[in-house]
Order: structure tokens, then sequence, then C-alpha cells
């Protein structure tokens, strides 16, 4: 069985999460685009953990994690999350993470790159993470990047480095009036970080392949949600990847395999870190009340998210782009505090009410529709089977099932690992 965890919205959703959950009956999770530019949260008897780079599946002590070809990898961060594991008494070994020898390496000049563009962009910029990504992904198709295989050698790499910076410099020299960037540098942060990381870097393909042969469970997961994806998301303030679960075989090694299963994950209200159009935020105490119940801050980071109501818009198109088969809502809990809780059931464009999500300078116009739904004003925490959940709680999940005509199969109250309904 391949199974996609998915984002449906701008991410943040809770996919972390929701891999730690599911991954107990898988062999294989596999990590298949983005980089160290979003964080996944997991919470379970270990402790709680914030995952930039590596897998959700990490945890368990049992599952192969991968981090696939799709992936852009800053090799300082990776062996910075390795320690932290480390320092928690959890070791990883070759034999539960394997890292793709075509991921491409995030070099510290495509941080600089990032940090130059946001200065340059002023008040237009697009609310980058500033951790290098989008120039990484660009000279991924430039064909100027540096991919994990090739720190197994040294003399060719020494002098793709050289080629390589001589480019960069360009644009940092002559474009932005910045100092330029030394080769050696470069060249021995590589070897120092790259290797420690040597012994984790495989043919993933070959090793993939063989794994659905012998008839392995994989699970692929996705970073941040199908809003932020560069062809289907709300451009120009994306990432700079396919977040999408069509990309998951191509990301991860096996580009001929499809999916079996898709579970789309989805918050019981909606957040945005970033910029970007975001039709059904809230402003003033209203958001401040429902961001600091929610925890509503960048696991990657630390930014205060911007927050609203849940957005069936927004949600609708995001299942279909997802090809979602089931949903798994996440933190009904945060809205116990609510008397009253707002969706966004339409998009109002210059007067004329829309149900179908806009792209470009249409969605810029868009104003919410908004509705109210009856709270249940008390804690659901502990509640186990959907019977347990206040009434009007059960009437929430049952609109927005109907309203995005995709079966909800996973309700979490709470960010524990126990702490979730599962609906038959």
């Amino acid at each position: 069985m391949k199974t996609a965890i998915v984002g449906i919205n701008w991410g943040d959703e809770g996919k972390g999460r929701m891999v730690d959950l599911l991954s107990q009956d898988q062999d294989i999770v596999v990590r298949y685009q983005g980089g160290n530019n979003a964080g996944h949260t997991v919470v379970n008897e270990k402790g709680k953990f914030i995952f930039n780079l590596l897998p959700s599946g990490i945890l368990r002590d049992d599952i192969v994690n991968i981090m696939g070809n799709g992936m852009v990898i800053d090799i300082e961060h990776l062996c910075s999350e390795l320690d932290s594991l480390q320092e928690k008494g959890i070791i990883v070994t070759e034999k539960n993470l394997k890292i793709s020898d075509k991921a491409v390496i995030c070099m510290p000049y495509h941080v600089l790159l990032d940090q130059y563009e946001e200065e340059r962009l002023k008040d237009k910029k697009y609310g980058s993470t500033k951790r290098g990504i989008a120039p990484v992904y660009a000279d991924k198709y430039r064909k100027k990047g540096i991919r994990m295989g090739e720190l197994f050698f040294e003399d060719s790499l020494k002098e793709r480095v050289q080629d390589v910076v001589k480019y960069e410099n360009l644009l940092i020299e002559k474009g932005y009036g910045k100092e330029k960037i030394d080769w050696q540098e470069m060249y021995d942060w590589l070897l120092k970080y790259g290797e420690r990381l040597k012994p984790y870097i495989a043919d993933i393909g070959v090793f993939l392949t063989e794994a659905i042969r012998d008839n392995q469970d994989i699970m692929f997961e996705a970073q941040l949600g199908a809003l932020r994806d560069i062809d289907y998301g709300i451009y120009p303030y994306t990432t700079s990847s396919s977040t999408i679960a069509a990309y998951a075989p191509i990301g991860s090694g096996i580009p001929g395999e499809k999916m079996d299963r898709t579970v789309g994950v989805v918050k019981a209200y909606s957040s945005c870190v970033g910029e970007g159009p975001f039709t059904a935020e809230m402003e003033g105490e209203e958001a401040d009340k429902l961001r600091e119940a929610g925890e509503e801050y960048g696991a990657a980071t630390g930014r205060p998210r911007r927050v609203g109501a849940f957005d069936v818009v927004a949600t609708r198109y995001g299942c279909l782009v997802q090809g979602a088969d089931e949903i798994a809502l996440t933190k009904l809990d945060v809205l116990s505090y609510m008397e009253n809780i707002p969706v966004c059931t339409a998009y109002k464009i210059d007067g004329e009410k829309i149900n179908d999500f806009p792209v470009g300078p249409k969605l810029d116009r868009a104003e919410p529709v908004i509705e109210y739904m009856f709270g249940w004003k008390e804690d659901i925490t502990k509640c186990r089977k959907l019977e347990d959940l206040p009434s009007s709680a059960r009437a929430y999940i049952s609109y927005i099932q109907r309203a995005l005509e995709t079966k909800i199969t996973y309700v979490s109250v709470g960010p524990g690992r126990d702490e979730y309904i599962k609906i038959d």
C-alpha cells in the first residue's frame, strides 16, 4: 500500500502529527519535497519534536525513513537535527535513515541569496523563511545544483564548487552589490557536514522498487499544503516545489508508481504563515484569541501565523488538487472556547458570490461570506469516539464533510499521539 499524507490548505495543518500516528502500520516513510523551510511537530511519549528535514516517522525504530530526490537539503541543518535527537537519547542509523543521492544540497550562498532578495523586495516581499529554498530550487533547474551523491567524489566536487561559485558571485557581487563568496569555504563546508552524512546516502529508486516488489507499506509525507504548491497554489506566494500527492512518486525515486490512498490533512479552522491572499483571515482581538488557543506560531521560524475561519472554498479546492480520498481533521479542540464558530462558506468578488477557488488578481479581490455554527464550550480532549463529542461538535464535523464531499476518517482532539477519534 502506498499512502500519501498531504496538506490541503496553506501548510501547518498537522501532517507530522498524522504521519507519526499512522506510521505505526508502515514499513517506510518518505519525505519527497521541500527543505527546512517548514516544520512538522510531533508530540508522543518520547517528548515534543519539531522536524524541518527529517521525516516524521523517524521516532519509530522499526521504520525506514527516506529523504527523497525532490528535497533540497541543508546538510548543516540536518546534522543539527540529528544532534538534537541524540541529545534526547534517539540514535539515528543508516538502517532507519536513507538520503537520495539525487537530492540537491542547499548551500550557504542560497541562504544569502534568499535574504538579499527579500531585502530588495522590501514591502513587496513574498514572505520567505530566508532559508534558501527558492534559490536552491532555481539552481536545480538551472543545472547549477550540487547533489548529495557528489560528496563521494571530492576531486570532481571541488571543480563543480569552483564553477558554481563563480556563477553565483555574478549575482551576489554585480546584482546585489554584496561581498563575493569564497569557493574554498563552500567546499570545506561540504566536506565537514557531508562526511557525517555519507553513510546515509543511497540510490533510493532501487531501494523503493525492491520494497514495492516485497509488498511493503510506504507512506509519503508532504511539506506545506496545496495552496503553497508551485503550480496550483497562490502563486507567487508559494513554495518552490510541488506539494501535491501526484508528485510523491517523482520526488521519491519511483516516478512510475501511483498512490493507493491519499489522506488530506485539514485544520478545523484556517491558519497561514507568510504573505499572500488569505480570504478568511481574522483580525484584531478575535484573531489573537484563536492564535493563542491554537498556539499558532511557525514551527520553522516562530513567526505568528495568520488565522481565520474554516475556508470551505479553499479547502474544497485543496481536496481536488490533492486527489484526497479521505480527510484528517485536526485541532478541533482548539475551537472549544468559541460560543459561535465562523465558517467561510463562499467568496464574493466584485459583488458576485462564487464557490470555486479563484487565482491571481481575482483572489486578491475576494471577500469572505461568513456564516456561524453553534460552538460546544466544553473540553473534548478526553473524547475517543464520535459519540463522545457534544452534538454541536458532531454537527460541525458533518457540515465540513458534506461541504468538502470527502469523508472525514480522523479527528484530532489534542496534540498527543492518542488524542484522536477514528471514524469508520
